[in-house]
């Protein structure tokens, strides 16, 4: 048997093609799977679990029936849909994960993560993060009605890209002590993140022992996954037809 990760799919209304070809990955290669782990910004933003974008609501439509089927379905909370709740996972089929979580499949133990907190030479970042995922926050931004969390997601959204364009890749990448910090507390050998868009397998050594960081990629121009079974863990890209 196998699990599957992703992350970073980012999907939203004004991407069609990614949500096509998620929907086909999870009509196919999904399918037969004993897992599937989404770690986080599955959607691009999300204001709600009452969220009515009927492109949102499809994507639920779709995670249900794998779940139905005999998937087990893990999300975890990405920067763009840190509000992601009960709700959703109750109609998606699935369980919400702790950022991060160790997972145990094949006999192996993996930490999962999204990734975000990872990235602490971005300061400003880290501490807009605190905020967000804030209860006292979430409730007040909850309260407030759809369109208006609407607009206030649109204006983050933009921020961001103003954010993002302005910084040195570095320091938007993980930092090195964060990384070895993790890995100390959980007492694993292998960590599986997102969130940096920089797919790769990268060999490390922490304390004297080997490790591994294994990131997955976003699927803006193509799709990415992990397949973890009894032989390992494989990181693959996703062509698109």
């Amino acid at each position: 048997m196998t699990a599957l990760i992703v992350s970073d799919l980012h999907l939203d209304g004004a991407r069609p093609e990614i949500a096509r070809q998620f929907g086909a990955f999870l009509e196919e290669r999904a399918q037969g799977a004993q897992a599937l782990y989404v770690l986080g910004d599955l959607f691009e933003a999300w204001i709600g679990d009452d969220d009515p974008d009927p492109h949102k609501r499809a994507v639920i439509g779709a995670l249900r029936r794998l779940a139905d089927s005999g998937v087990a379905l893990y999300f975890m909370h990405g920067n763009r849909d840190f509000l992601l709740g009960e709700r959703f996972c109750r109609e998606a089929g699935g369980t919400l994960l702790t950022d991060p979580t160790i997972a145990t499949y094949a006999g192996r133990q993996v930490l999962l993560s999204h990734g975000d907190a990872l990235c602490t030479d971005d300061a400003p970042y880290q501490r807009l993060r605190a905020l967000v995922r804030d209860p006292n926050w979430q409730a007040q931004f909850l309260s407030l009605s759809v369109a208006q969390r609407e607009r206030l997601a649109g204006e983050a959204r933009a921020g961001s890209k103003a954010h993002t364009a302005g910084q040195l890749p570095m320091l938007m990448d993980v930092n090195a002590d964060a990384v070895a910090r993790v890995f100390r507390d959980a007492g694993v050998d292998t960590l599986v993140h997102g969130h940096t868009h920089r797919p790769a397998v990268h060999a490390l050594e922490v304390d004297g022992r080997p490790r591994t960081r294994i990131v997955t990629g976003d699927w803006y121009t193509q799709g990415s996954v992990l397949e973890w079974d009894a032989n390992g863990l494989r990181l693959e890209a996703l062509p698109r037809a």
